[in-house]
């Protein structure tokens, strides 16, 4: 299998914030799917990077004191985030793939004009090797 596209799990089908959301809705947007790390795209489809409920707390703490008034005026785009995941291209091998799962929950896919299509989640590779080892058996 060399095509990463197979584990893609389209735009459409994925959580993501907004550059231009409030603290007070990416934390919103975070308690109704439930996950812990989402993409954060900007109006155009362009990945920016990657918001965790660990960025969300120190920023909570450090920038809003608390008080979910301030978290309604600050942009995401303001807090200090840990690490962002690093995206990947269609083209890219799934031996490079596989390297980011190793260290990302999901790998963000963007095309040649840096646009986000989906993800690919950690789940997903490990589901198919499963599978595959298990019929070589």
């Amino acid at each position: 299998m060399n095509n990463i596209l197979f584990f893609l799990t389209p735009k459409a089908m994925c959580h993501f914030v907004y550059d231009d959301f409030t603290i007070r809705q990416a934390l919103e947007k975070m308690e109704a799917v439930g996950f812990a790390a989402l993409p954060i795209l900007n109006r155009r489809g362009e990945y920016r990077g990657t918001l965790t409920e660990g960025d969300l707390l120190w920023a909570l703490k450090n920038m809003c004191y608390m008080d979910m008034r301030q978290a309604e005026a600050r942009r995401i785009m303001e807090i200090a985030r840990r690490k962002d995941n690093i995206p990947v291209r269609v083209n890219t091998s799934m031996h490079e793939l596989i390297e980011r799962a190793t260290y990302q929950n999901f790998v963000p896919v963007v095309d040649d004009k840096d646009t986000f299509i989906g993800i690919v989640t950690r789940r997903g590779i490990i589901k198919y090797c499963q599978q595959h080892a298990l019929v070589a058996e």
